[in-house]
């Protein structure tokens, strides 16, 4: 894998001083390896993929994992899996056991989303063993960062998102959705929409622009139509959301902060959480939980629904929406995001160049990155 040129020497010569430092401090601190799952490894001679991935509990990641092996099952590529647990250290340590076992490729769901540092001692460790690395997914660089890792190694890529599309698309169906029922959704009528919201991650770039657009962009559509602006249900707030402090974008993180949340803010105390905004649709899952915990998304006749937004169109978000639980979700593609990845690895299989055959795929034009494809979002219709 070549290194090629990049576009702040200065930055960069002094990033990857400390990163080389990092990288090793890395190798002799992880010590924990995970086997990878026998039961998944496809069964072809000579070339080996080795997929990582940051979590097997994460919803949406499970949707492209299943994707994934099957399309590379059905081009023949032996690949074996590894679950970090979320654990960047463990993560580490399996791209180490990973190329010490001979694969011919990483594709690498990083556990430690947007930060340049974490990124790179992956890509070196890559580099010394002159093999590609796929990133899918989940942000390799941070905010003002792009291109210090993409535009400086030639044989990386990342298959990912534009980060504002979800917020975007997601705050545009809030409101719209509003506009059509706001008085239903004003349960106690002082003219005000008031919203919680729920973020996955602290610095994921994906949870901070879901968070941000997701109720810039419903603003917007209400002062459009003569409506005020959504209102964070607690005024006291630094902060207009509550964070996963896990990291893990979990359901129960979510059922635990809104059952909390509502014991204080509800029609009694004439503060009533009207609006509920998630930046995925597990945590969605969670807050209709903690709902139902005080009678409203029951689907029962006579019960209130409050209306509740997710992202990435997973099964469960779905049926969700299909029996009236949940208002609506953002498609996320896993079976795009997966298809684009197997491509590149059976171009690497080949001996092509990394990118080849991917004329038809949106690539990163803001920041000029050939080596960063960008699988649209959409919104999720119930008919289609």
């Amino acid at each position: 894998m070549r290194m090629r040129a990049y576009r702040a020497p200065h930055m960069l010569c002094n990033v990857m001083l400390l990163l080389a430092c990092l990288l090793l401090t890395c190798c002799t601190t992880a010590t924990t390896t995970t086997e990878p799952d026998a039961s998944t490894t496809a069964k072809s001679e000579g070339f080996s993929a080795a997929i990582l991935y940051f979590s097997y509990e994460d919803v949406y990641v499970n949707s492209v994992r299943n994707a994934l092996t099957r399309d590379l099952a059905e081009a023949g590529i032996a690949y074996q899996e590894y679950d970090a647990g979320n654990d960047q250290a463990e993560q580490n340590s399996q791209v180490t056991q990973a190329l010490a076992n001979g694969a011919d490729v990483l594709i690498v769901n990083i556990v430690t989303s947007g930060n340049v540092e974490k990124t790179d001692v992956i890509c070196q460790a890559a580099y010394k063993a002159d093999v590609p690395v796929i990133f899918f997914n989940r942000p390799i660089e941070g905010t003002g960062d792009a291109g210090v890792i993409l535009d400086y190694y030639e044989n990386v890529a990342l298959v990912s998102t534009n980060s504002a599309e979800a917020g975007q698309l997601q705050g545009d169906l809030i409101g719209e959705y509003l506009v059509k029922h706001y008085d239903e959704c004003d349960l106690n009528g002082d003219g005000v929409i008031s919203y919680a919201s729920f973020k996955g991650e602290a610095s994921n770039i994906e949870a901070i622009a879901r968070t941000k657009y997701s109720t810039e962009n419903a603003n917007a559509i209400l002062e459009k139509n003569g409506y005020p602006d959504l209102a964070y249900f607690d005024s006291t707030s630094v902060d207009s959301f509550q964070l996963d402090l896990t990291g893990s974008w979990s359901a129960d993180a979510v059922t635990d902060y809104l059952r909390t949340d509502l014991a204080h803010f509800n029609m009694e105390n004439g503060n009533m959480i009207e609006l509920v905004i998630c930046n995925s649709d597990a945590m969605a899952e969670g807050a209709i939980k903690a709902l139902q915990t005080f009678g409203y998304n029951t689907g029962e006749a006579g019960s209130t629904t409050i209306p509740v937004f997710g992202v990435d169109a997973s099964t469960r978000g779905k049926e969700l929406i299909a029996q009236g639980l949940m208002a609506g979700t953002v498609a996320q593609d896993a079976n795009a995001m997966a298809k684009c990845v197997s491509i590149m690895t059976q171009n690497v299989q080949a001996g092509r160049n990394l990118l080849d055959n991917l004329d038809s795929y949106p690539h990163d034009t803001e920041n000029g990155l050939q080596n960063m494809i960008c699988i649209p979002y959409s919104i999720y219709k119930p008919e289609e």
